[in-house]
């Protein structure tokens, strides 16, 4: 069962990385376009997105080093593996996103006040391109990032750069159309916005992973009142429950047993508990009766 657990997480390790290296090739030639594209037609809005896209090309290939780095096997040093580097790149990525986001937000403040040239009809047409690859980059990405933080950190790059095209998108209408070139300077602080909010929501979900914080979705009291119920444990106290990388979960208690209760069975029963009910893979559980230590196991993780 370990074995196939194992291969189980290479394979999304490798689909991951697929992912990645796609979204890294497509927004490695828009970019080139969009930066083009931007001096060209003296758009701040198409240069802000070339410049998050350069910044996403950079957050993909974190991203791609770190999925790589993940699945090495673990050792003496690194006992529970690897994982947390895709944790790691995905508060790089979030740090990444917020000083992008201010960069764009003071450019877009200093044209505010100034009237600049800008050839409409290249930017609508450049951002469109951009549009459509970021889409498909997000179509790949989206696959996994639902169970992966890393693969969701790129794929906020990616939407939040999806969104800037459409930023870019409107504010050429508005100036081919009705001559409103505050449009551009506007659509860039838009698009500053939006990046701070994802930028903010990265970095805290992976701090609260690196701070080892309770997963949000757990409740412990509703889980040590499930574990009292069990036969043969009167209470259970010290209860951590961590994320050791994405979807990986980690428990550590003292139960105390009731008198004459067997402690192998109940550290089993526990384990059976938060295994199937909660997916955590890793349980290490202290046994007391009344004030003496009975034992100590940690169940070996599955993985």
């Amino acid at each position: 069962m370990a074995h196939s657990n194992s291969s189980h997480v290479h394979h999304h390790s490798r689909t991951n990385a697929e992912s990645l290296r796609v979204a890294l090739a497509i927004t490695s030639l828009v970019l080139v376009l969009e930066a083009v594209g931007g001096v060209l037609t003296g758009s701040v809005a198409l240069l802000a997105d070339a410049g998050h896209m350069l910044t996403d090309a950079g957050a993909l290939g974190i991203a791609l080093f770190a999925a790589r780095i993940s699945v090495r096997p673990r050792d003496a040093q690194k006992s529970f593996g690897y994982g947390r580097a895709e944790i790691l790149a995905a508060l790089a990525n979030g740090l990444l996103l917020g000083g992008v986001s201010v960069g764009i937000a003071l450019e877009s403040f200093e044209r505010l006040g100034t009237r600049h040239t800008i050839a409409a009809g290249p930017m609508i047409a450049i951002a469109s391109i951009g549009l459509v690859a970021n889409l498909v980059s997000a179509h790949f990405l989206s696959q996994t990032a639902k169970k992966n933080l890393n693969v969701r950190a790129a794929l906020l790059h990616v939407l939040g750069d999806a969104l800037s095209s459409v930023a870019a998108i409107v504010a050429g209408v508005l100036i081919l159309f009705w001559n409103v070139v505050s449009a551009d300077a506007i659509a860039g602080l838009v698009i500053a916005a939006l990046l701070v909010a994802s930028a903010f929501r990265l970095i805290r979900s992976s701090v609260d992973i690196l701070l080892e914080g309770a997963p949000g979705h757990l409740d412990l009291r509703q889980i040590a009142s499930e574990v009292r119920e069990l036969p043969g444990v009167m209470d259970i106290h010290d209860l951590h429950i961590w994320t050791v990388s994405e979807g990986f979960l980690a428990m550590s208690a003292h139960v105390d047993l009731r008198t004459g209760a067997n402690a192998e069975t109940v550290r089993r029963a526990v384990h059976r508990l938060l295994h199937q009910g909660y997916n955590i893979m890793h349980t290490t559980i202290q046994t007391e009766e009344g004030p003496g230590l009975l034992s100590i196991e940690a169940e070996p993780n599955s993985s």
